[in-house]
């Protein structure tokens, strides 16, 4: 049996396994929810970046995990040893990061509206680079720097106009109607670059930009590229590097053709070398930034199944004891996943269903999903939901989240515990 990740598979009981361990298993050990991430599975990933960059670019590079596909301690602790950067979006995830063992000069922070105190932190940290998303904040920068008697080393967020064809519009962020980046084609980015390099307190180090995710053909890179290396070759003042983001898509349905990561880098490698080339500039240092490839795939979030209500001639509810508090991206953009019984992993997915969830809400985890024949009490698997699953979880109807539990060559360990009610109250008064 062909899953959607190779960290799945089937054992002599007929049950699913990931990570070589029997997930019926680790479901009863654990209990439902839960989530189970294959350790094995995110350094592949990672090495999958790591070596095609090696292979593909000439000059100085990185590859930085994004944060906001899934940010917990343990996770910046396998990264870090895969030797990527991370970038983070908040104070929240800066002090993860640094929990996790993430050194300050392995650190990029990005977001549209950071904080003073945000930005405080950061900068007294010394962290890798801040990237600035407008004017505003890099007058913020200047001054926070200056009063800590520091220089912060930032990049501008560009908007270089140019989205992913496939992309959820809600997931498009390298166009000029998006609350990022700063745009090229209104000359808002080069006052904003020439902003940035009379303020004290600043060293302008690059550009950057973020095209939206998933995105599912290279043009969308190369288009970019050619924006951006143009941007640097009028700038008038050297910039050394050029961040084109991440995005990259991952399968997340059987027979979804998606790139491997070596196709991604190998093409945006030659563009960039190409467009240096075209504009008389030095290679530029090259950064990019998978989130959900290096996680997506490492993951399946297992439940069980409640109730059951067949509509006839209308469609039939399989409600779970989870749902939108642990992965909301169905009802946010349409998300699709592929779903199975891991009890009963080789029969035949005859049965039509939609996925509801648990809470007060017309809240779905998919509609028209085959599975195997169901039936209450059976547990029930979402596949590859490694990115943004648990980073964007609630405690919507005061829901506890679910626990993350590793696998690591061939034992579990808990990454993440369960949350109690008593942790949902912890903090009221």
């Amino acid at each position: 049996m062909r899953f959607v990740s190779d960290c799945l598979g089937v054992n002599d009981a007929g049950h699913l396994t990931i990570g070589g361990m029997d997930v019926p298993s680790l479901a009863k050990e654990f209990g439902t929810p839960l989530y189970i991430m294959d350790e094995a599975q995110i350094r592949t990933n990672c090495r999958a970046f790591t070596s095609a960059m090696a292979e593909h670019y000439p000059g100085k590079w990185s590859v930085a995990y994004a944060s906001k596909a899934l940010a917990f301690a343990h996770i910046y602790r396998i990264v870090h040893e895969e030797r990527l950067l991370t970038d983070v979006a908040s104070g929240g995830e800066l002090f993860t990061a640094l929990k996790g063992g993430m050194p300050p000069e392995g650190i990029i922070f990005h977001g549209n509206n950071k904080t003073e105190e945000e930005l405080r932190y950061a900068l007294k940290t010394n962290i890798h680079r801040i990237v600035a998303n407008g004017t505003e904040e890099l007058e913020r920068i200047s001054r926070i720097a200056s009063e800590l008697g520091i220089t912060a080393k930032v990049s501008l967020r560009l908007s270089p106009g140019v989205t992913g064809k496939a992309t959820h519009t809600a997931l498009q962020t390298g166009k000029l109607d998006s609350k990022f980046g700063i745009p090229i084609e209104t000359g808002a980015a080069q006052a904003a670059l020439e902003l940035a390099c009379s303020l004290g307190g600043i060293k302008l180090e690059g550009i950057h930009c973020h095209l939206g995710s998933p995105i599912f053909e290279i043009e969308t890179y190369t288009d970019a590229i050619d924006h951006m290396m143009a941007f640097m070759a009028e700038a008038g003042v050297p910039l050394k590097e050029l961040n084109i983001g991440g995005g990259y898509a991952v399968r997340y349905l059987p027979g979804q053709e998606v790139l491997p990561a070596s196709e991604y880098v190998s093409a945006i490698a030659k563009a960039v070398r190409e467009a240096s080339a075209r504009h008389h500039l030095p290679l530029p240092e090259l950064v990019i930034e998978p989130g959900r490839a290096i996680v997506a795939n490492a993951c399946i979030t297992v439940y069980t199944v409640g109730s059951i209500k067949e509509i006839p001639g209308v469609r039939t509810y399989v409600s779970v004891d989870g749902g939108l508090t642990d992965n909301p991206r169905y009802m946010l953009y349409g998300a699709e996943y592929d779903i199975i019984l891991p009890e009963r992993a080789l029969e035949s997915k005859s049965e039509t269903i939609t996925l509801a969830g648990r809470c007060c809400e017309c809240e779905l985890l998919g509609k028209d999903m085959p599975i195997q024949p169901v039936k209450p009490g059976d547990l029930l698997a979402v596949l590859n939901t490694g990115a943004y699953n648990y980073s964007m979880a609630s405690n919507y109807n005061r829901v506890p989240r679910p626990p993350i539990v590793m696998i690591s060559q061939g034992k579990s360990y808990i990454a993440v515990r369960r949350e109690t009610w008593e942790d949902v109250a912890r903090l009221d008064q």
